[in-house]
């Protein structure tokens, strides 16, 4: 197969070519060549900007295009019209955070987000348009592609080279030991999926021409489960304090990046409660979880800023024991 992928050097785009390469696949990249530029030299590589300017796409043909990075709707449009006549099947990477109401679990015909008011030229500092700007981006592509596309609805992506912290606060914290803070009840279910997984399943839907949507994320652990994995791969001490919601919230406690994978919000608890049976059924499958945590303590470093700091942990234990 001839792979075109947008992108292609940073977390999921890196996971997805060298799957593809590993695979016997010929991979060109387009992107601007300023993250990770020396990664994949058997690749070809075409550098631009798709923002502004896709002319280095033009006189190519490929089996497939793999789109990890496209957010706003106008640039998703204008790659997709550019690539109609020199590409058989465009593969678009959305989110699960492009449903209506989060509320609840999301099957792929769930009602989408609406932007409303707010910008579709850009995504906003809170990232309150995130979700109706891929949803704009799946209807671009699929009014170009129509049956010749398919759309990825990832959750929370992790493992190797994660830059986001998001998930690898967990591994790097249980690993230094003593005493953690968890967010209880610890039977409560999160949904993350491997980058690895996910990046190898892209490129087999690409393989199948498959159309059509799919949630991918894992089915979900406990969290109980995720910590005390953590603990048997890091070979760490550590044990936990499990802290509800409420003193969570009492103590003004971040959701999501301040306290990683923890949601409480009732508005967004579906985040965690996704259907995958449609993406399980065309193949997807999962890594043991042990794999992950070990991928993340070697290949992914933690990120400043997200994650409880040992001071706001300090502070969040003393009003647990109390």
């Amino acid at each position: 197969m001839r792979l075109l992928v947008l992108g292609g050097t940073k977390f999921l785009g890196r996971a997805a070519v060298e799957a593809a390469l590993a695979g016997g696949h010929e991979v060109t990249l387009f992107n601007r060549g300023e993250t990770n530029p020396e990664l994949f030299p058997q690749a070809e590589k075409l550098r631009g900007d798709r923002t502004v300017d896709l002319a280095p796409l033009r006189g190519h043909e490929w089996d497939a295009v793999l789109d990890v990075a496209g957010y706003i709707p106008s640039v998703a449009r204008s790659s997709a019209e550019a690539l109609a006549d020199s590409v058989g099947h465009y593969l678009f990477i959305s989110t699960v955070s492009v449903y209506a109401n989060l509320a609840s679990g999301n099957r792929e015909d769930s009602p989408l987000a609406e932007l409303g008011d707010l910008p579709d030229d850009r995504l906003t500092d809170d990232y309150s348009n995130y979700g109706a700007l891929k949803a704009l981006c799946e209807a671009a592509v699929a009014e170009v592609y129509g049956d010749r596309h398919a759309t990825v609805r990832p959750g929370l992506i992790v493992g190797a080279h994660d830059p986001t912290g998001r998930f690898t606060y967990w591994p790097h914290r249980v690993a230094r030991g003593g005493e953690v803070v968890a967010p209880a009840p610890p039977e409560r279910a999160v949904q993350f999926i491997d980058v690895r997984d996910l990046g190898g399943w892209l490129v087999e839907l690409s393989e199948r021409r498959e159309g059509g949507a799919y949630n991918a994320i894992h089915p979900g652990v406990r969290w109980v489960e995720l910590l005390e994995t953590c603990v048997e791969v890091a070979g760490s001490d550590a044990t936990f304090r499990w802290v509800s919601d409420e003193l969570l919230a009492e103590h003004e406690v971040g959701e999501w990046m301040e306290l990683p994978l923890w949601i409480a919000d009732p508005n967004e608890a579906g985040m965690h409660d996704t259907d995958v049976s449609r993406a399980v059924a065309a193949g997807l499958t999962y890594r043991p979880l042990e794999q992950t945590v070990r991928d993340t303590l070697e290949l992914a470093e933690p990120v400043e800023g997200v994650g409880l700091t040992p001071e706001r942990e300090a502070e969040l234990l003393a009003a647990a024991h109390s």
